[in-house]
């Protein structure tokens, strides 16, 4: 019953971190993040250009620009500088991380991370259960 109460959670979450990627302005991947501590959420973020720069994520050549900031990094910096912290939180994210936020993520204190949609490179997820961070992909997001 708990696991199912969880799921319920779980995939609301994802939804939320889903509406939140759609306010990225890239083109290639809209990705969404959401951080939640003892069930409320502490932070967020989507994938895009830091403050005060063009909001367009690609080059003339359709590439994403070096210096775009990921979703799980964007949310993690809003908590770095604020008053709360990630430790003991959970990460919903879109897109699962690569192994740069990966290190992000663990560094924070991010104790588990649910994903809706595997990233074609695998190894920040097996950075993040190398080092013991709870792992969770939902793909099917319906009630």
């Amino acid at each position: 019953m708990i696991e199912d109460k969880q799921l319920k959670y779980d995939k609301a979450y994802l939804r939320i971190a889903k509406e939140w990627g759609k306010l990225s302005y890239c083109k290639r991947k809209q990705v969404g993040a959401i951080i939640v501590k003892d069930r409320m959420i502490i932070s967020d973020g989507y994938n895009g250009t830091p403050t005060g720069f063009e909001n367009c994520c690609e080059d003339e050549e359709n590439y994403t620009k070096w210096y775009v900031l990921h979703a799980e990094a964007n949310a993690i910096l809003k908590v770095a500088a604020s008053t709360q912290s990630c430790k003991g939180a959970t990460l919903y994210v879109t897109l699962s991380p690569c192994r740069e936020c990966s290190k992000l993520i663990h560094q924070s204190g991010i104790v588990r991370v649910v994903y809706h949609t595997a990233y074609k490179d695998d190894s920040g997820l097996k950075f993040l259960e190398k080092a013991g961070v709870k792992l969770q992909l939902i793909e099917d997001l319906s009630v």
